[in-house]
Parts: structure tokens; C-alpha cells; sequence
């Protein structure tokens, strides 16, 4: 194959990548499945259960030490090479600042992570998503590279989502109906990136009309663009059920780190973004 990737070549590496049957890695590091902590599921290959830990640790401790209440952290469950021009990470999650109650009854301080799960095929079909809030170590865990990135929005922005979060608006934007490259000009499906959009609109806008956050997003988001002709996208679900396309009109439009961070930045809303990448010399967390 040439250096430059035909197009269906490309959307057949995206969907490698966010955890299609042309993955071999396991459920964990397969993007937006969620991950079955309950189980005591094993870290994905590439981290040891304690190097998860240690690399999630250090990436609260960056967060904390830059005053974040809120941030987009998106992780990647294949080699990055394998993704399409343009996309560096598959899966994002709000990790918020928050007064956790232990176990024992203790309280703490830590980030709580807030993620949209596709299912697993078993605990919910894989054409569906939940609304799932877990922890650093569950979001670590999944990732297949050194490093994630971060989008840290301006304070005034980090409270307005922090808000959305925390009210009903939160669930009323959550459309579990799933697939692995939603178009978020549409409201048909939706992924994890399009949800974390459609929470930034609705604090933008400050709205919990989905519809309406719809409308205000195809006038002034730019999401990213992978390439795919119709006769592909046609045969896209026969390749996967969560593959489905019939939401697209032309070119096969998603949101991404990318357009995120950019969307951000075209409206001030940006406070800095930036790569994390894992400590091997860090000594074990604690």
C-alpha cells in the first residue's frame, strides 16, 4: 500500500483502532467498551496492573498541579501508527476534580473519570452506550501507547461543564444509540468524542436543548474528516454492527481530539492542551 492510505483502507484502520474484529488486542484496550473493573479484568498488554496505576497517578498529579477542576483526556487502544492521517486518540473522558467517599467511609480528594461505553455484547448490546463514571486506573488501563492527551479548558469553561455534569442535562444529552465514527452534525448516533461535544455545547450555549446544540454545532464546529466513498460505507455494517455510517452524508465527518481542541480554541475557551506521556522511572504509586 502507498504511503498515502486509500480511503476505506483508512476507515478500516479507524475501526481497527477503536476495537473492530480487526483488533486482536483484548476488550480493555478496545477503545470505548467498557472496561470490566468489577470482574478484576487484567491491565491491557501494554501497561502491567502496576504500571496503570502509576501512570494514572501521575497523571492526576499533573492535572492537580496545574489547578484543572475539569479536563478532556482521550487515550488510544492501537499503535498510532495504525490510524488514519489526522486522528491521534480514539477514546475521551471528562475527568473532574471531586471529594470522594471510601470504601471504609473515608473522604479523599481525587479525579472521578466520566466516560460513554458501547457494550460489551454481554452486559449490554454493542450498538448501545452507557453513561459510566469510573477511575483513572480504569481509563489508563485501556490505553496501548505511552501517552494520552489532555485538553484543560479556561476556568470560566471548566465551571460551566463541571455544571452540565452535575444536572439532569448531563443524561438528556446522552443518545445511547452508538457507532464508532458519529457524525456530530446529526443526533441519529453518537460516540464517546460527539458526547463530550455535545456536554461543551450545552455549557457554551448553555442549553440542554440537544437539538438545539445540534443546530449550533454544524454552524460552527469543524469535525474531522475520514475519508470513505458511499459504496463503502454501504458495506461499512457488514463489517461490524458498530460500524454504522447511514448518518453520514458525504464525507464521514466525527469528532476527535483534534477538532475538540480546536473547536476550543476558535472560541477562547481553551486554557492550554497538551501530551502526558508515562514515567517509566516513576517510582510504584502508593
Amino acid at each position: 500500500m502507498s504511503a498515502r492510505r486509500a480511503p476505506f483502507a483508512a476507515l478500516l484502520i479507524l475501526l481497527a483502532a477503536l476495537g473492530g474484529p480487526l483488533a486482536p488486542a483484548p476488550a480493555l484496550a478496545q477503545d470505548s467498551r467498557a472496561p470490566d473493573s468489577r470482574a478484576q479484568a487484567p491491565a491491557a498488554p501494554h501497561f502491567r496492573p502496576e504500571q496503570a496505576a502509576q501512570f494514572s497517578k501521575q497523571i492526576e498529579e499533573n492535572l492537580g498541579s496545574r489547578g484543572a477542576r475539569v479536563a478532556m483526556v482521550f487515550r488510544l487502544g492501537r499503535p498510532r501508527e495504525d490510524l488514519p492521517e489526522g486522528i491521534s486518540y480514539t477514546h475521551g473522558a471528562f475527568w473532574v476534580y471531586r471529594t470522594l467517599t471510601t470504601g471504609t467511609g473515608e473522604t479523599t480528594s481525587g479525579y472521578a473519570v466520566y466516560n460513554l461505553y458501547a457494550g460489551d455484547g454481554k452486559a449490554w448490546p454493542t450498538t448501545r452506550s452507557r453513561l459510566v463514571q469510573d477511575w483513572p486506573f480504569d481509563f489508563v488501563r485501556g490505553s496501548t501507547i505511552d501517552d494520552v492527551a489532555v485538553i484543560i479548558p479556561t476556568p470560566e469553561m471548566q465551571r460551566r461543564i463541571l455544571a452540565v455534569i452535575d444536572s439532569p442535562t448531563y443524561a438528556r444529552l446522552h443518545n445511547p444509540s452508538y457507532t464508532l465514527v458519529s457524525n456530530p452534525w446529526e443526533r441519529k448516533y453518537q460516540n464517546c468524542n460527539s458526547f463530550m461535544l455535545d456536554v461543551v455545547g450545552a455549557a457554551i450555549w448553555e442549553t440542554s436543548d440537544p437539538d438545539r446544540i445540534t443546530t449550533d454545532l454544524k454552524a460552527w464546529f469543524q469535525p474531522t474528516i475520514v475519508q470513505a466513498g458511499g459504496l463503502q460505507r454501504l458495506f461499512g455494517p457488514m463489517v461490524d454492527g458498530r460500524l454504522r455510517t447511514d448518518d453520514q452524508h458525504g464525507p464521514i465527518r466525527t469528532a476527535t481530539y483534534e477538532s475538540l481542541h480546536r473547536f476550543l480554541g476558535s472560541f477562547q475557551l481553551l486554557e492550554t492542551t497538551y501530551l502526558v506521556k508515562f514515567d517509566r522511572n516513576r517510582p510504584p504509586a502508593v
